[in-house]
């Protein structure tokens, strides 16, 4: 898990120039290729071993960790969807030593239900599309193999993931208006391609398929970067974190959802806190951040509160990613 989400951290810094380039949905703000690159940083140095520590060798015990630094430090849409991921396919791995065909089918299948009803409003041609083919064809492969816990099985799984994943994310051009008319596919669908790639490489010792994204549209490096041809758009994308009561995390959802778009919920840890309340991470795409942090803090005292512009890319240590000169 710990090579996983390293070469996951490099490939998405070696691509995140490409993945910005064609980022134009829900916004065209051109930092989805960022925004993973940086949570998945933060998912993998969270996993950076203590020598004065025994390693933990329990397959689910390392994702959560490595989920929960995630969650903390999302970046947008695309950053706060992987970390759901990754903390929901830590559920079924808990208490296990190695990785299953059959495991990987429970972990694949947890985390893009997760990731689904985090948004309130999920979109079909996203990463969710991705994440939900990977773990379709997993489940079919997994279905077959009769209970076969072997690695040749744990590879035909994870073979069978990435194709389903590629498949999808070919397909997400055709499921989105915006992506048909500047003909290109979606580039968080890309990214979570490449993390499951990554994860595929990890588990079987084998190399990257370097010629996975060949022919995708718009990922070409001649490409030119779709996003900057958009009109800007207008608003703010405003994330916390806020510890609520259930209740009181719907309530805080449904209101959201009356001023704001994309906006995401997820809890953060297992369980309530003394006074019944559990830990949230909260995402909102709004035309003025004041009336959301309003509401907001009119539920709770809100931390790590981050305002950014949509109009414009966040500018997050950009020395840390291969952006080819065209990150501002």
């Amino acid at each position: 898990m710990r090579r996983w989400l390293g070469k996951a951290e490099t490939a998405l810094g070696n691509h995140s120039d490409r993945l910005n380039a064609i980022n134009i949905f829900p916004v065209a703000d051109g930092d989805t290729g960022t925004n993973l690159y940086l949570t998945v940083r933060a998912a993998a140095r969270s996993l950076v071993l203590d020598p004065d520590q025994p390693a933990p060798v329990d397959v689910g015990e390392v994702l959560s960790i490595a989920g929960q630094a995630a969650m903390e430090e999302a970046r947008g849409n695309s950053g706060t969807l992987f970390s759901v991921f990754l903390c929901a396919a830590a559920e079924p791995l808990a208490g296990h030593t190695r990785l299953t065909s059959t495991l990987l089918s429970a972990a694949l299948n947890r985390a893009q239900i997760r990731a689904w009803s985090a948004l309130s409003d999920p979109v079909p041609g996203t990463m969710l599309s991705v994440m939900e083919a990977a773990a379709r064809a997993a489940a079919a492969v997994d279905a077959g193999q009769d209970g076969d816990d072997s690695n040749h099985a744990l590879g035909l799984a994870l073979d069978a993931a990435v194709e389903g994943a590629l498949a999808a994310v070919i397909h997400t051009e055709e499921q989105l208006d915006a992506l048909q008319s500047a003909r290109v596919v979606d580039a968080g669908g890309v990214g979570m391609l490449l993390i499951l790639d990554c994860l595929r490489s990890a588990v079987m010792g084998e190399e990257l398929q370097g010629e996975l994204l060949d022919g995708l549209h718009g990922y070409d490096v001649s490409d030119p970067h779709i996003h900057t041809s958009m009109p800007d758009d207008d608003g703010v994308e405003v994330m916390c974190t806020i510890n609520l009561s259930p209740l009181n995390a719907a309530t805080l959802r449904q209101r959201l959802d009356e001023i704001g778009e994309s906006v995401i919920m997820s809890q953060v840890g297992n369980g309530p806190d003394a006074e019944g309340n559990y830990r949230w991470r909260v995402h909102v795409h709004v035309p003025d951040a004041a009336p959301a942090v309003e509401i907001i803090r009119s539920l709770g005292e809100p931390s790590q509160i981050s305002i950014s512009e949509l109009a414009l890319p966040r500018d997050p240590d950009t020395d840390a990613v291969n952006t080819g000169g065209h990150e501002r």
